[in-house]
Formats: structure tokens, C-alpha cells, sequence
């Protein structure tokens, strides 16, 4: 079976030669230089779009547009850059991979638990190839869904990710389109979805040629932290949402992702009625979405949602769920006490704070924001459902954004880490796992990237001064002790090590990871689709208590995060389906510090 992605932009392999496309409403005249051969003239249209179909064109020639000014760029669309985001573009035919996942239709939300990755770290090899061969380890923990950081051409070696300026273009540094094609290809024969990370808000500061080729890409009307916002609300726009909205469609159809995660959306500025991301999760669940399940998963952290609403159904209306930052900045301060920076707006009760995001989802849900300087944040979100929430103890940004990209169980009390994971993973809320995670990974996960000239020192200055902003970074010699982002050896030091598996502490954590993800599936999972609102919480003196209702059963849990035990607790209602630090005291409980049971009321009508 081909899956092939039809759209206006780029290069489209033909029956008969290649049709190539590039939208320039300003310029009278655009070239189109395939491979050696002097710039072929494109015929414009009205629209702006400038077309011409070659006949001798085949997948594998390389191609640049010339622009008026005598500027050969590649194109905004490519389908693969072979040589990084300034060479020429190459023709790829989709129609030359077969899929083999027929029969897969996706799987249903409530069954996600999922696993953050970065293809450059993920394996010593750092490639689509490579971590291939690692899907099976994380099918054999109980993972059901694998979210792949941005892979779009980025500038340079190795990237994050969100600084992509191809689109539609698979970093030549992991492979080629193929291989990521046989990566997802792969991950459906294991039962594993596989979302797409997208960055829709802002291209790179490196080899974006869109300012010169296309400047209605841009609105000035709106500013952003990266110049002019894209053009999603004025003149010219409705061909740049189509690009996004292609782009959108291509990543699903094209190459059989079942979802995206769409990065920072709050950063978007659209005026739109119909916003950019309202029409693209309609693209998405009117396209593809008829024949298999497709999710979008959001990150906005302004808390919108509207965004998350569901139908009587209980199925999403729009986007399928949104990252919880609430839930683990609570976590964090609740099991390591750190409370600088934005950590200070959830200083003041984490177990309170921690509480409400397992029942209601946000914590912040409309009031001021201290860190904010009282600036009010957050829709109400207790009726949704726990599933509307994509919740975590570690990500990339919440590990890689720390100077040295030190992982959670470095910083916490191991005690209260583990309840802070029995917490999560037994929670109706959809866990999510950052790669390493589930054993503990010694490595750290660093700001890593590699671009060039002038750029690469700004932003090695930059990284430093931003953490001069801390006490312990007001020394100068202290900053020049962070890594440097563009350093090879940045990149190299946050690699998996994926023998520590094996061994040790690091073997524990593993098993004690797959417990719990054990328990979840076979006691948790199949109440889920019941659930149609969140939960509530309170505190029982110094310990903490949440319910959901499930339908007919009752979710229960009691965590305490105190320092020091608790006796005279009244036990769970309902059978326990975990417990640790609990004994017998009397008729009631005397909880450890970092003590968690769960009980499991099914057929329950009160």
C-alpha cells in the first residue's frame, strides 16, 4: 500500500515528469534551477503561485527556486534537504515506500501512556534506523503511544528540533523520509501510536528563506519573541494556513502518524474566527479521522479549555488533550522543594496544588498568577475529563531547560518521587514518560544545537546570561560552567545509555516503572471511557485524598508527601489495587512518608 499527501506546495511526482510549485504573490518572476541546468522560467498565476510541470524531472533530482534578486533557495516544502536547510531540495516520491500496516486503525485514547523521545538522543547511533530496533522495549514496558520530538530540517547536526525551517522535510541527519516511514511502520506492528511534535508558531532563526522568497508568510502586525508572527489573519493568509494545514495532513496521511503534539500554540497569534488550530484539528478529524483514531495534543500554557471540549459523547470537539505543566510544577516543588522561578506560584501548597491538578486537571483555572506579577491564567477544566490531560514528572523542556539538564531523581527525596509516580501512573490522567525516565537515566538531557557564525555565539552568550538570573549562576565563573549548547559534546553527553537498564538501581526503577503501568492496564484502563468529568480532592490533615468517578466505580488514592508518619488515617473505601508504606494502626492507618494505596470501587453507586 502508497500513501501519498496531493498538495498545492512544492515538488509532486507526476504520472509523467514533476510539477513544481512555489507561492511568491510579489515577484513577477521565479526560476526553477534543476540540478545543473540553467533556471527554467515558472509560469505565475493571479494567486501569486508560480508552477511549471518538466517532463524529464524524476525523484532524485535536486532543485532551488531562484528568486528576482538572483537569491536560489530551497524549497519551503521539500519533502528532504540532503544537505541541511541551505542546499538544494530533493524530489521524493512517496509512492516508493510500501506500507505494510494495512489493517491498522490506531488505537482509542484512553488507552495512551506515552513516551517522550528525541531521535538524535534516543540512541548511540541517533537515527530513524536505530531507534527502530528500540520499539519493542517500550512496547514490552506497557507504552502505547511514542510522541517524536520535532524532526522537521533544522540548521546544523543536531537540534532539539524546534528550530525547523522545513516543514515537511525529515532531518537528513536521522535518514531519509523511507526510514522514518519504516519507523512508524514498525511501531504499528508493535500496537504503539506515534505522534508527530509540530512547531507551528515560528520557523527558525537559521535558514528560513520565507522573508525573502514569500514575505506574506508574515504579519507584522503581530510580534512574537522570533520577529513578525506568521500570517494566519491577514492579507494573504489563507495560503499560509493551507501550508500548515497540508502540513498538518501530510505528517497523518502521508506518513501514517496518528496525531501531533502541537508545540507552544499560545504563542500563535491568529485573530481568525476560526483559529488555526480549531481548522486544523477540524482537517484532521474530517480527513483521516474518519477512517482511524488521530489525536492532537496540545501545549498552551495559557490553559485554554475551550480548546479540550467535549461532546455528549464524551469525545474531544477539537484537540484530544494538552500537556499539564501545573501538575508537574506541583509534583516538582511537592518532592524536591524547589520554588524558584515560576515554581514559586505553587510554593505556597503543593499538596493542595498537586491535589487539584490529579481531580480538576489545571491548577490554575482563571485566577493571578503571582510569578506573573498577578496576571490571571486558565479556564475552568474540572469538567473535563482526566484524559483532556497529558501529565508527567519529566520532559524535554522541563529537563533540558535546567543548566545542566539534571533529571527529577537527582533532585527529589526518592521516597516521595515514587508516590509522586504512583500518583501519576495509577491516575486517570495520561501519563506521560520522558525517554530515560523509566529507569532512572544517569544522563542528563542538555540544550543542544548547532548553528553557525555569529548566531552560534548569541546563543552560547545567551544560554549563560539567561541563568544569571538565579542566585546560584550570579558568579561569571559559575555560568561559564554550563555547557555550551553548540558544543558536540553537549549533544553527545545527553545520548541514552542504554545498558543501565540493566543494572542496579537503574534495573529497580525499571521494574518498579513496569509495575506500575502493569496495574494501570489491568485495573485502571478498562473504566476509562466511563468517565466524562474530573474528580475532587481534600486534604486529610497532612495527607492527601482524590476520588473520580468512572462511570460506575470510584477511583480512590491517599498519598502522603509529609516529612514525617501519620497515624489515625481512615483506610480506602474499595479494594486496594496498590498500596506502600501503609500498616495497620488500630482501626485506622499509619502512613511512611511517601505512602500511597489506591482502591478500586467498581459497580459503586453512591
Amino acid at each position: 500500500m502508497q500513501h501519498v499527501h496531493p498538495m498545492p506546495f512544492g515538488a509532486m511526482v507526476l504520472g509523467t515528469g514533476v510539477r513544481f510549485s512555489y507561492w511568491a504573490p510579489d515577484s513577477a518572476e521565479i526560476g526553477l534551477e534543476l540540478g545543473a541546468h540553467p533556471p527554467l522560467r515558472m509560469t505565475p498565476d493571479a494567486e501569486g503561485w508560480h508552477r511549471l510541470d518538466v517532463l524529464q524531472a524524476r525523484a532524485g533530482d535536486r532543485y532551488r527556486f531562484c528568486l528576482p534578486d538572483g537569491t536560489r533557495v530551497p524549497d519551503p516544502a521539500s519533502r528532504r534537504n540532503p544537505d541541511d536547510v541551505h542546499g538544494s531540495s530533493e524530489v521524493i516520491d512517496p509512492r516508493a515506500f510500501t506500507w505494510h500496516d494495512d489493517a491498522w486503525h490506531g488505537r482509542p485514547w484512553t488507552e495512551a501512556v506515552i513516551y517522550e523521545l528525541h531521535i538524535g538522543a534516543f540512541t548511540p547511533e541517533g537515527s530513524f534506523a536505530a531507534a527502530r530496533k528500540r520499539l519493542p522495549d517500550l512496547a514490552a514496558l506497557g507504552i502505547t503511544v511514542v510522541e517524536v520530538m520535532p524532526v522537521a530540517d533544522f540548521p546544523g547536526r543536531h537540534g532539539w528540533g524546534y528550530d525547523g525551517v522545513l516543514q515537511f522535510a525529515p532531518d537528513a541527519s536521522y535518514g531519509t523520509p523511507d526510514d522514518l516511514k519504516a519507523f512508524v511502520n514498525a511501531a504499528h506492528d508493535l500496537g504503539l501510536m506515534v505522534l508527530m511534535d509540530v512547531v507551528y508558531n515560528h520557523f527558525g532563526p537559521e535558514g528560513n528563506y520565507l522573508h525573502a522568497g514569500s514575505p506574506h508568510f508574515f504579519n507584522a502586525a503581530h510580534q512574537t519573541p522570533w520577529g513578525a508572527a506568521i500570517n494566519y489573519d491577514g492579507e494573504h493568509s489563507r495560503t499560509v494556513r493551507d501550508f500548515f494545514v497540508h502540513n498538518a495532513l501530510f505528517w497523518v496521511e502521508e506518513y501514517r502518524f496518528d496525531g501531533l503534539r502541537m508545540d507552544a500554540v499560545h504563542a500563535i497569534r491568529d485573530d481568525s474566527r476560526l483559529d488555526i488550530v480549531e481548522e486544523i484539528c477540524a482537517a484532521l478529524c474530517n480527513g483521516p479521522g474518519r477512517e482511524r483514531h488521530i489525536h492532537v495534543v496540545l501545549e498552551n500554557d495559557a490553559n485554554g479549555a475551550r480548546y479540550l471540549a467535549r461532546d455528549a459523547e464524551g469525545q474531544p470537539s477539537m484537540a484530544t488533550a494538552q500537556w499539564n505543566d501545573d501538575l508537574h510544577h506541583a509534583a516538582h516543588v511537592l518532592v524536591t522543594g524547589d520554588t524558584d522561578g515560576y515554581y514559586a506560584d505553587y510554593a505556597d501548597d503543593p499538596i493542595g496544588h498537586f491535589g487539584r491538578a490529579l481531580a480538576e486537571g489545571f491548577v490554575f483555572q482563571g485566577q493571578p498568577s503571582p510569578f506573573r506579577d498577578g496576571e490571571r491564567r486558565g479556564e475552568p477544566s474540572a469538567h473535563l475529563p482526566s484524559g483532556a490531560f497529558v501529565s508527567f514528572l519529566q520532559t524535554h523542556d522541563q529537563v533540558g531547560n535546567r543548566a545542566f539538564g539534571e533529571r527529577i531523581d537527582s533532585l527529589a527525596d526518592p521516597a516521595l518521587l515514587r508516590a509522586a509516580y504512583a500518583c501519576l501512573l495509577l491516575s486517570p490522567h495520561v501519563p506521560m514518560l520522558f525517554m530515560g525516565e523509566e529507569y532512572a537515566a544517569s544522563t542528563p538531557f542538555l540544550y543542544f544545537c548547532d548553528f553557525g557564525g555569529e548566531l552560534a555565539a548569541a546563543v552560547s552568550a545567551g544560554r549563560r546570561a539567561e541563568f544569571g538570573k538565579f542566585a546560584s549562576f550570579a558568579d561569571e565563573t559559575d555560568r561559564a560552567r554550563i555547557p555550551d549548547p553548540n558544543a558536540a559534546s553537549t549533544f553527545e553527553a545527553s545520548k541514552l545509555h542504554w545498558q543501565e537498564r540493566q543494572h542496579g538501581p537503574h534495573r529497580d526503577f525499571l521494574a518498579f516503572v513496569s509495575e506500575l503501568l502493569a496495574i494501570r492496564r489491568r485495573a485502571v484502563r478498562p473504566h476509562l471511557d466511563a468517565q466524562r468529568g474530573g474528580g475532587r480532592h481534600w486534604r486529610d490533615g497532612e495527607a492527601l485524598r482524590v476520588e473520580w468517578p468512572l462511570g460506575g466505580a470510584r477511583l480512590r488514592l491517599l498519598a502522603h508527601f509529609g516529612r514525617k508518619p501519620l497515624t489515625g488515617i481512615q483506610p480506602l473505601a474499595g479494594p486496594l489495587i496498590y498500596s506502600v508504606g501503609l500498616a495497620p494502626d488500630g482501626n485506622t492507618l499509619r502512613l511512611a512518608p511517601g505512602a500511597v494505596c489506591v482502591a478500586l470501587q467498581e459497580n459503586d453507586h453512591g
